[in-house]
């Protein structure tokens, strides 16, 4: 009887294991495969510490330790356009380190930037990643005159295991964030006020973000654990170069713009079980400089 119910109760285990471990329904609509790849040489270049970066059959490794992390930029800008790379993060602890893909202008309007964000916030041994997006116009980055919309997920697989397809869909009409072709978050033009209009390079970097990455600051990188690792293929650019028009990238199986209804089932999939901050729901904020929420 003992060994029956001992059964039993691993049964139940592994159903609830395989239960959470369960993924995401289909969206429906694979942008990953619409879109082809580029090697990282033909669309992108070394933008700090060629040192700490390394590209091997089309992977590029950048790293940090304690002299420098290291970063990369695409040849071109862009007006909009879907933008995207497979990446994997190193497990372990990684607390106070930033592995990021993103958007911004900062080089072209020093204090007056533009950015659209994917940063994987790093972490102690006994907690996951944090993948946090974030949209801002017009801040400096380094003052408090910034005003972050940060929406902050843990995911439903490790990212420290294997490749994940991570991308920004920017349009003159919204912003789609996704993870291997899930939509995760969708932020609308609501205003010009409230979305970024300047063109933008994409940008992917490792960094010391000592200071507020991990639970706003409270564990810090120790150097004990380096090299920090991030790696990086199967990169995507699909868009308008410069303050050029061309042909709108979609989200949308259409083409016609927005989501289809099965996106969105697994964007609220995604949202209500994955994330746990949203600044429109923090009463913290001061909402005035949302009006977007």
């Amino acid at each position: 009887m003992a060994l029956f119910l001992l059964g039993w109760i691993g049964y139940v285990f592994m159903l609830i294991r395989s239960s959470n471990a369960q993924g995401p329904p289909s969206p429906g609509y694979y942008p990953t495969a619409k879109i082809g790849s580029i090697g990282f040489d033909q669309g992108f270049r070394n933008r700090w510490s060629p040192q700490h970066q390394s590209l091997d059959q089309g992977t590029l490794t950048v790293w940090l330790d304690r002299s420098s992390g290291s970063g990369f930029k695409s040849l071109d800008s862009y007006s909009s356009g879907y933008f995207g790379a497979a990446i994997k993060l190193q497990p372990g602890y990684t607390a106070g380190v930033i592995t990021s893909f993103y958007l911004s202008n900062n080089e072209d309007h020093p204090g007056d930037h533009d950015e659209i964000d994917i940063e994987f916030l790093g972490t102690t041994l006994d907690k996951p990643y944090v993948l946090q997006t974030n949209v801002y116009m017009r801040g400096s980055g380094d003052g408090n005159n910034i005003i972050g919309r940060e929406v902050r997920f843990h995911l439903w697989f490790d990212p420290t295991k294997a490749f994940h397809n991570y991308a920004i869909l920017w349009n003159p009409s919204e912003i789609i964030f996704f993870v291997d072709d899930v939509p995760i978050r969708r932020y609308p033009r609501k205003s010009d006020a409230t979305f970024p209009l300047r063109p933008m390079y994409v940008y992917g970097s490792i960094w010391d973000a000592s200071s507020w990455a991990t639970e706003n600051g409270r564990y810090k990188a120790d150097y004990n654990y380096q090299p920090f690792v991030g790696k990086y293929n199967n990169f995507k650019i699909s868009g308008c170069k410069g303050a050029a028009s061309c042909r709108l990238i979609t989200a949308s199986p259409s083409g016609s713009g927005g989501l289809s209804s099965q996106q969105y089932a697994a964007m609220s999939w995604a949202q209500n079980r994955y994330k746990f901050y949203d600044y429109c729901e923090d009463s913290q904020r001061d909402h005035r400089l949302t009006p977007e929420c």
